[in-house]
């Protein structure tokens, strides 16, 4: 089975460590978890943290890919940048993790249409318009009291994000943003790291127009791990309730439009709010799919197979 996670904040992790002069930061801290998940791919955000911005986004999002390729060469062959579905399917085949590239948040770009292009070519795939905060091209859920759509910056964007062969992911992005991408996108959008709001009443999470919206385009919608969106019964902030969210939108839209997001503990919190426990426990979720009547062919479409079927299609 292969298994792809859409959402890890993998890079700006390894960021924060080798700026401190740490090597081999995939591998002393990430990569055992990551082999006994038995995880193939992982697409990790490009996250500029508040202390940055907003001087520091673009030089932060350059520092992050190139300690990537320093990561890589200190592998030996254990991992690898995929800009292509070519690269994806060499990863596999070959048994080596592939990384590939999200803005979650185009600080990195502040109001720049043109470092779009640059960031293609540096291999970023996928692209957020914002994190929680306010940027350029729209509002996060995290503005209080917005009533705004896309910025005609914003629209620019997600044009020219999906002409260069990015594909738009609306985790984070609040409402008005989201109806507005839905409007105006040409290809699949994703919701990279988003649970059921009817499971789970969280404005992280997406209404079932929302989801209804995304499976509309052909898109994806990846089950988020993070606790704090999962479930407020503690018992139930486990394999248990993100079984309930993938049941909720597999029966509203179909099962082929269910990833994984897992958005594990990103270090950043001082305490972990992985309902998992990592990468090791993913068996725990497939054995709860499996004995509340998911097939085998359904899981593995939810562990990977449907991220690689959009990957194939859009990721040339």
């Amino acid at each position: 089975m292969i298994i792809v996670d859409g959402h890890f904040d993998l890079l700006p992790l390894v960021y924060e460590k080798r700026k401190n002069n740490q090597k081999n930061v995939i591998k002393n801290f990430f990569f055992d978890d990551i082999q006994q998940g038995k995880v193939n791919i992982i697409v990790s955000s490009l996250f500029i943290m508040d202390k940055y911005l907003p001087e520091m986004a673009l030089r932060v999002a350059l520092d992050q890919i190139s300690f990537l390729h320093y990561e890589i060469e200190e592998s030996e062959g254990k991992y690898i940048l995929c800009k292509n579905f070519k690269d994806i399917e060499f990863a596999i085949s070959s048994k080596k993790l592939g990384i590939l590239l999200s803005f979650e948040g185009i600080e990195p770009i502040y109001n720049d249409f043109y470092l779009l292009r640059i960031f293609y070519n540096l291999g970023v795939r996928f692209i957020s318009l914002t994190w929680n905060r306010r940027t350029f091209a729209a509002d996060g859920i995290g503005v209080k009291n917005s009533d705004s759509g896309l910025t005609d910056f914003g629209l620019m964007v997600i044009n020219e994000a999906q002409k260069l062969g990015m594909i738009i992911d609306v985790s984070h992005l609040n409402e008005k943003g989201f109806w507005d991408v839905i409007k105006h996108s040409t290809k699949p959008i994703i919701a990279s790291h988003s649970n059921s709001r009817k499971i789970f009443d969280s404005p992280r999470n997406l209404t079932d127009e929302q989801i209804k919206a995304i499976a509309s385009t052909n898109g994806v919608i990846g089950i988020n791990a993070n606790g704090m969106f999962v479930s407020e019964n503690k018992e139930e902030n486990n394999e248990i309730g993100l079984f309930k969210h993938i049941a909720h939108i597999s029966n509203l839209v179909g099962v082929e439009h269910v990833a994984l997001g897992l958005d594990l503990c990103d270090g950043f919190r001082n305490e972990p709010m992985d309902s998992l426990n990592g990468y090791k426990s993913l068996y725990k979720l497939y054995e709860i799919l499996d004995i509340n009547g998911f097939t085998k062919n359904e899981i593995e479409l939810i562990f990977g197979k449907n991220y690689l079927n959009l990957y194939k299609k859009y990721l040339n």
